[in-house]
C-alpha cells in the first residue's frame, strides 16, 4: 500500500481547523511546515473529493493552497534517507539512522529506519512522548505502546527497564518495520503486533501505556486503554494539538484517568495521566 502526502499551504490559524477536518475524512498523521502541513493517510483511504470538499469551504477565509502526491514504497525510502538528519531529545537520547556515526554524550542512542513508517522523534509528539518517558519509571514495568510506527517508544521504553512490550500498529508494514527496528537496537522484550484495540482483548494489564496516535482514535478507544491499566498506574497520551487537550481530558475523567501534566511543542502536546 502507498502514502498519500497532502501539503497545505495556510496561515496558522487555519491550519489547526483543517487539521481537525481532514482527520475526520481518514488522514492520520500530520507534520508542521513553515507555511502550513503536511498530512498523510494510505491510497486506499484517500478521498480526493472529500478534501476538496473541505478546502472550498474554508477557502474564503485566508490563503489557502494544497497539493498532493502518492509516495511509493521505493521513492519513500530515498525521500527519508535525503531528509533525515540525526536528532537529540532532552539533550539525552539520540535518534539517529544505521548510516549517521554513533554520538558522543548521550544516555540513549536509537538507530531507525523510518521506512514507510512513521515516528522518527522529528515530529513533535514523537519528541514530546520520550521527554515524557524520561521522567517515567519504566524498570520491570510491562508497557504497551498503542500506534508504534517505527517503534521507537517500545524500543525507548526497553532501554528504560520494561521487562515486556507489546507494540501494536494496524498497517502491517509498520509492524515489520517496528520489528526490524526492534532488532537494529538488539530488543529482546519488544512483541509487534498487527491490529487495533480489538486485538488486546484477553490481555492481562499493563503498568504502563504509551498512546501516540490521533484526537479521534484517542477518544474512542479510550475505556480500552482505561480497562487495561491498573489503579496508580500511567498512561501517556499525544497526537493531538492543544485546543484538543480539553476534549482527551474531559473523556479521559469519564474513565477513571486523572489528568497529571503535559508538554507541548509548537502547539503540539504529550499529556501524562494516571489511573485513579
Amino acid at each position: 500500500m502507498d502514502f498519500i502526502e497532502l501539503t497545505v499551504e495556510t496561515p496558522r490559524e487555519l491550519s489547526d481547523i483543517l487539521v481537525a477536518e481532514l482527520a475526520e475524512v481518514g488522514f492520520d498523521t500530520f507534520e508542521d511546515k513553515d507555511a502550513g502541513f503536511c498530512a498523510y493517510t494510505t491510497e486506499d483511504v484517500f478521498n480526493p473529493d472529500a478534501v476538496a470538499e473541505i478546502m472550498s469551504r474554508y477557502a474564503g477565509i485566508g490563503e489557502l493552497n494544497y497539493s498532493h502526491r502518492t509516495i511509493t514504497r521505493q521513492n519513500w525510502n530515498a525521500e527519508w534517507e535525503k531528509n533525515f538528519q540525526p536528532l537529540i531529545i532532552a539533550e539525552r537520547v539520540s535518534v539517529r539512522a544505521p548510516f549517521h556515526p554513533e554520538p558522543a554524550g548521550v544516555d540513549y542512542d536509537i538507530v531507525i529506519m523510518p521506512r514507510m513508517s512513521f515516528g522518527t522523534g522529528h515530529h513533535e509528539t514523537t519528541a514530546l512522548m520520550i521527554e515524557n518517558q524520561l521522567d517515567v519509571d519504566h524498570k520491570g514495568l510491562r508497557v504497551l505502546d498503542m500506534g508504534t510506527g517505527t517503534g521507537i517508544l517500545a524500543i525507548m521504553a526497553e532501554m528504560l527497564g520494561a521487562r515486556q512490550i507489546l507494540a501494536v500498529d494496524t498497517e502491517p508494514w509498520t509492524v515489520e518495520n517496528a520489528r526490524d527496528n526492534a532488532a537494529e537496537n538488539q530488543c529482546r522484550t519488544i512483541e509487534c503486533r498487527l491490529g487495533g484495540v480489538e486485538t488486546l482483548a484477553g490481555e492481562a494489564p499493563f503498568d504502563l501505556i504509551l498512546a501516540n496516535i490521533n484526537r479521534n482514535v484517542l477518544l474512542e478507544d479510550m475505556h480500552e486503554y482505561a480497562r487495561l491499566l491498573p489503579s496508580g498506574h500511567p498512561i501517556l497520551f499525544s497526537g493531538f494539538y492543544e485546543e484538543d487537550l480539553a476534549k482527551i481530558q474531559a473523556e479521559a475523567a469519564k474513565h477513571g484517568l486523572r489528568y497529571q501534566r503535559h508538554r507541548t511543542l509548537r502547539s503540539w502536546v504529550s499529556a501524562l495521566f494516571e489511573k485513579e
